[in-house]
């Protein structure tokens, strides 16, 4: 795990931003562990971060199945 810079230089700030990137680390651990792909970490981590707010399956969208494959829910509108 590397942390290139931390925000706040007190103990209590560093230790929190320890935590919080060790747990992200772990989530990903366990995702790559779940989905049994070959992908990287990061590479999961960065397909996370590009689909932060499209509500699909993880499994479906860590597989790379095209985003017209999954149906729109009733409630949720076409952007296009």
């Amino acid at each position: 795990m590397k942390i290139k810079s931390f925000i706040g230089i007190s103990k209590n700030t560093v230790m929190t931003q320890i935590g919080i990137a060790l747990c992200i680390y772990l989530i990903l651990a366990f995702i790559k562990f779940q989905s049994k792909l070959d992908k990287s970490m990061q590479k999961i981590l960065r397909l996370l971060q590009f689909n932060l707010f499209d509500k699909r399956d993880l499994m479906v969208l860590l597989r790379g199945n095209p985003m017209g494959d999954t149906p729109l829910a009733s409630n949720q509108l076409e952007l296009i």
